[in-house]
């Protein structure tokens, strides 16, 4: 199905504009009085698939506002977008590019066709490199340039080549190989890379470096950083940046003028776009740390989740819903941002990852025809793991004026257990979620005698959105899980929206403008300038502030 087909511009559609009327109908609704209408509403609005378990009742939705936001995924073409995609059509179109991360967990035994090529034996060929180079890292097989086993390893990328490996390690951290460090590098600002690298040995380290073309001007700065206090550490032998660097790359001219042995390249195609690619060989630093064996078990669980979403009827399947109701919140309640909250504290990078996934994705303002949007698209997406945040941005979410949704993410079983923490910790979870449904009434709190003047202080009005998610524990199955399923809900957004989530021109204009800054602010003399008085003024500052050091 094409990304143009003669889908009705989105406030066209009839289910919009039904929506917008049952909207008017139910606006005044509380969440106290849709429970209280229907006593099974908390069992009823629930649905499970792949050991995730959602919870989305204490939604401002009736059973006819979710019908008819199943009834704008269907008249959106959701179904068929969604074919699209995974017969490996090219869908962003912007770029003629396919979309197919997906393939990326694929089983060996699967066929996906790009350009009447199956790349699923591809992805595997990459996936059989990264497994037997990661066995000789982690078993000491490969030996640095002085013959000492590799101890440390520091991933250099920016974007989708660092978000996704930082959450991984955190996340999976209970699972990684702790004889062994883990650093990541990706910020320009060089106090990031110089404190990577404070306590380590060069001889004892491993660079991976991650850019697709090799010219990510962050990335290659910062690698370049790298082989200076390599060789500085190794007496200057260039004969040893082969032995301390790998790269995750297609360009291999550039990683072989950089120093790497070509044989240490790993490759990955232009249908994986940088924010979905943590599956893809940039989750090397993942596997390194986890070892292949839980590497593979993420990747059944990115596919487990990857075939609910294809064949799950919409009423059932996990991203569809969430993503429906994100739609409802952000267009019809006007909602701006959705907290992501994990009360699970190795997931402490999940909200970060999140933001570049969906804000990169579907922060735009035109359509698939070229035309301006006439409603909101993405919503920011933020968070911390709970119970932290309780401690500080919840009093916004509770009791300011903004309407924040809330995704709740736990888990019934701890990996560290200890004492009571954990019943502490999901107690917390219900308590917050039942807090946001239902508040607290002037009079319930007149009731606690509460001074008169302090009543209104302590109201909690409640009708605050939520979903909550459950699952067992967390395992690198059940991460790969998590990720898929927003990597999916991006896609139904999308889809609605009429935008294209797999391009990312608005991250350009400033990567180019900053590369015509970058002389100006090294000659020893000052080019004329041509940009804004502003600009031109902070650059001449800069130069002399500079000069004075």
């Amino acid at each position: 199905m094409s990304t143009k087909s003669v889908i009705k511009p989105l406030t066209q559609r009839q289910a919009w504009k039904s929506l917008g009327a049952h909207h008017k109908k139910i606006s005044k609704l509380h969440l106290r009085e849709l429970f209280a209408a229907d006593k099974q509403r908390g069992e009823k609005m629930t649905a499970e698939a792949a050991g995730l378990f959602l919870d989305y009742s204490k939604n401002r939705i009736t059973a006819e506002t979710l019908k008819l936001l199943l009834q704008l995924a269907k008249e959106s073409g959701l179904r068929g977008r969604m074919d699209a995609m995974f017969r490996g059509d090219k869908i962003n179109f912007t770029e003629n590019r396919a979309v197919l991360h997906t393939a990326l967990r694929a089983p060996r035994n699967a066929k996906i066709f790009v350009d009447g090529k199956n790349v699923v034996p591809d992805v595997h060929a990459v996936l059989d490199k990264l497994t037997a180079f990661a066995k000789r890292i982690r078993s000491g097989a490969w030996k640095g340039h002085t013959g000492k086993r590799i101890k440390s390893i520091v991933n250099i990328g920016i974007g989708g080549s660092d978000l996704g490996p930082v959450m991984d390690y955190e996340a999976l951290k209970h699972y990684a190989k702790r004889d062994m460090k883990f650093v990541f590098v990706s910020n320009v600002d060089g106090a990031d890379f110089v404190e990577a690298v404070h306590d380590l040995d060069p001889a004892e380290t491993l660079f991976i470096v991650s850019s697709k073309t090799f010219t990510t001007q962050e990335t290659m700065t910062n690698a370049e950083s790298a082989r200076d206090w390599l060789l500085k550490g190794l007496g200057g032998n260039k004969n040893a940046v082969a032995k301390h660097f790998v790269a995750v790359s297609t360009n291999a001219e550039k990683v072989s003028a950089f120093g790497i042995d070509t044989a240490n390249m790993f490759g990955f195609w232009d249908w994986v776009g940088g924010r979905y690619s943590m599956d893809s060989a940039i989750g090397l630093s993942t596997m390194l740390a986890i070892g292949p064996e839980n590497y593979l078990a993420m990747l059944a669980g990115f596919h487990e989740l990857d075939e609910h979403f294809r064949t799950a009827p919409f009423e059932k399947n996990l991203p569809v819903l969430m993503a429906l109701l994100s739609v409802w919140n952000t267009n019809f309640l006007g909602a701006e941002t959705i907290a992501v909250l994990p009360y699970e504290n190795y997931l402490k990078r999940f909200p970060a990852y999140l933001q570049q996934l969906t804000m990169e994705s579907n922060g735009k303002h035109v359509t698939l025809a070229g035309t301006k949007v006439n409603y909101e698209t993405s919503p920011i997406y933020w968070g911390e793991p709970g119970t932290n945040g309780q401690h500080s941005f919840y009093q916004l979410i509770h009791q300011g004026t903004r309407l924040i949704p809330c995704d709740f993410i736990a888990f019934a079983k701890a990996l560290t257990p200890l004492g009571r923490h954990h019943d502490i910790l999901l107690a917390n979870v219900f308590a917050q979620s039942e807090a946001l449904a239902f508040g607290k009434t002037a009079a319930e709190v007149r009731a606690e005698n509460v001074p008169a003047a302090l009543v209104p202080h302590k109201v909690f009005e409640g009708n605050r959105p939520s979903n909550t998610i459950l699952a067992d524990k967390l395992t690198p199955a059940v991460l790969g899980k998590l990720v898929a399923l927003y990597e999916h809900i991006v896609f139904v957004q999308g889809a609605i929206w009429s935008v294209n989530p797999f391009d990312q021109w608005g991250v350009e204009l400033g990567k180019a403008l900053a590369q015509r800054i970058v002389p100006e602010l090294e000659n020893k003399t000052l080019p004329p300038l041509k940009h804004d008085s502003s600009t031109n003024n902070l650059i001449r500052r800069y130069r002399k502030m500079k000069s004075r050091a």
